[in-house]
């Protein structure tokens, strides 16, 4: 007998016999549900059988038998009433318990969202991907296949998604390209940083994504449910069913802000903020701007995060303000990082060491910040260091800049495209779907193992849009990421230690040294942050003007 939980509530298994019965109740469970008809194997054992064994054991049971391939509306009905009334735990089974969990995947459409049954039932080892439109059509059999098709659908209008849109467009003008994404606003996310330290104001990193939606391309205003690659499907909310004949899939990542205890209550008050919003990037700056004295933390979670020089960014600026106005000797910082060290590529490290030691910082590594409570000032950290026991620390704070955990969006991680971590899974090289080859994905979604940065989408667009391109020509791939990204890192008002990488840490600078040299602090790596970037990402990037922009192309050898 193998039991496979889906949750506290239902487990499900293959056939079981009446001997097993007893072994079910001393797990705990309070009663039983057949979903195989008798007689569909000869091996097989009577429902009449187990009811008796189950009657022995003080256990309910239900025959609710379902043919194999037939589970109907009506039937998934049934088993969710039935699953209300039984006591629970329950214990459910058929031939394998792919029909049980395919019942109860039915059942909880509209109660539970999409992302948890499909979670629920892979960690299960069930894949619901067959039934999935079904799901989103509140556990019904959909009967409209009448929905809208194009040459190219683009999941996700950020930074990717309209500049790989803008950048097929200028290659390809007749195709037919819809991009899907729910949101009114586009953001330079970028940008939040130098809100944060008073540089910036928060309405100029904001624009609405009507006004940058490609001239030519559709705009599908909806958020995307379920992918059906096998049929060139997307489902969105409500059903609706979007067919393509290529695919794009660049959402972005999921800022994960309940994963720390507390946090989402006291986020924009009680000194807790955070530059990853758009709305409390503002704060920041205001808390800066009134600590004189006290302690400030400054957090990272562990790896994978966008822009994973942000949290320290914020120290910087903050600590520069700070010594600037005389406050820092009587202001005590912390960066509390879940990892162990402070940047990943090593040669940008002693520069980041010196404003460390310039704002008399305190490096806390293996620090992850688990909860915190805003109203009495504390957070608490897991501290997991090389062999030794995890322990926790609880630290007062005056101000606290949070940098929340991430992961791939639901709706990508329980999918037939994503990876065992859940993230999109690519080939580095040419960012095509490594199991299905008229799918590409680029952006903070995808599986390569480089920066998450809007620079690395500036790059990976163009060589989205060519190598699709290639493939609508009946050509092969003919450029190659490198893994390129940027990390403009703040280190004080007017200078910046331009981090520019790709795969393994390899350095990849876009200007020589002695104009800039990336490793050390620079003031034309601040003006080029301030005055020429956010053009660039307005006015060429998202047009595909594909300035600053050079991809590499597939050897001929």
């Amino acid at each position: 007998m193998e039991i496979k939980t889906i949750n506290a509530t239902i487990s499900v298994s293959p056939q079981i016999s009446a001997a097993d019965v007893r072994r079910i109740a001393d797990q705990g469970f309070r009663s039983i549900m057949c979903n195989r008809p008798d007689g569909e194997g000869a091996d097989q054992p009577t429902f009449e059988e187990i009811e008796a064994a189950a009657k022995e054991a003080g256990l309910e049971i239900r025959y609710l038998p379902i043919v194999a391939g037939r589970v109907t509306d009506d039937d998934a009905s049934d088993f969710g009433r039935a699953l209300d009334e039984m006591p629970k735990p329950v214990f459910a089974y058929c031939r394998t318990g792919t029909r049980s969990a395919t019942l109860w995947s039915l059942s909880q459409a509209g109660k539970l969202p999409l992302a948890d049954i499909m979670a629920s039932t892979k960690a299960a080892g069930y894949d619901m991907a067959g039934v999935v439109r079904r799901i989103v059509n509140g556990g019904k059999t959909p009967t409209d296949r009448a929905d809208a098709s194009y040459d190219v659908v683009i999941v996700g209008g950020g930074a990717a998604g309209i500049s790989a849109a803008s950048s097929l467009k200028t290659r390809k003008p007749d195709l037919e390209i819809a991009i899907i994404d729910p949101a009114d606003i586009h953001y330079y996310q970028p940008g939040w940083t130098m809100v944060g330290g008073g540089i910036f104001e928060a309405a100029d990193t904001a624009k609405t994504m009507g006004s940058l939606i490609p001239k030519g391309v559709h705009w599908i205003k909806s958020a995307v449910a379920a992918f059906e690659p096998k049929d060139n499907a997307v489902i969105l909310d409500g059903c609706r069913v979007v067919g393509y004949k290529r695919l794009v899939v660049c959402p972005g990542i999921k800022l994960d802000w309940h994963k720390v205890e507390g946090l989402v209550d006291t986020l924009g008050k009680n000194g807790v903020t955070s530059n990853y919003r758009y709305d409390l990037a503002p704060y920041t700056w205001e808390l800066v701007q009134g600590l004189k004295e006290g302690r400030a933390l400054f957090t990272q979670p562990p790896m994978p995060i966008k822009c994973a020089g942000a949290p320290q960014k914020a120290l910087y600026l903050s600590g520069d303000h700070w010594f600037r106005n005389g406050t820092l000797k009587d202001i005590d910082i912390q960066f509390m990082n879940a990892g162990g060290v402070l940047f990943g590529v090593k040669d940008y490290v002693p520069a980041l060491e010196k404003y460390i030691e310039k704002y008399n910082a305190d490096l806390n590594f293996f620090h992850n910040l688990v909860s915190v409570d805003g109203e009495a000032k504390k957070a608490t950290f897991k501290v997991a260091k090389p062999d030794t026991d995890p322990t926790e620390v609880t630290v007062d704070f005056d101000m606290m800049h949070v940098c929340p955990p991430q992961t791939a969006p639901d709706f990508i991680r329980v999918s037939p495209l994503a990876d065992a971590a859940g993230w999109v899974d690519v080939d580095q090289a040419t960012l095509r779907h490594k199991t299905y080859d008229n799918i590409w994905s680029l952006g903070d979604v995808m599986n390569a193992p480089n920066a998450k940065t809007a620079a690395a989408a500036r790059m990976q667009a163009p060589i989205v849009a060519q190598n699709l391109a290639d493939d609508i020509d009946g050509k092969s791939p003919s450029m190659i990421y490198n893994g390129y990204g940027s990390c403009p890192l703040t280190v004080e008002r007017g200078k910046i230690v331009l981090a520019e990488f790709g795969y393994g840490g390899v350095l990849l600078p876009s200007f020589p040294k002695w104009l800039i040299d990336g490793t050390k602090p620079s003031g034309l790596s601040w003006f080029l942050k301030e005055k020429l970037l956010p053009p660039v990402y307005w006015k060429a990037m998202l047009r595909g003007r594909e300035w600053m922009v050079k991809p590499e192309k597939v050897s001929a050898s």
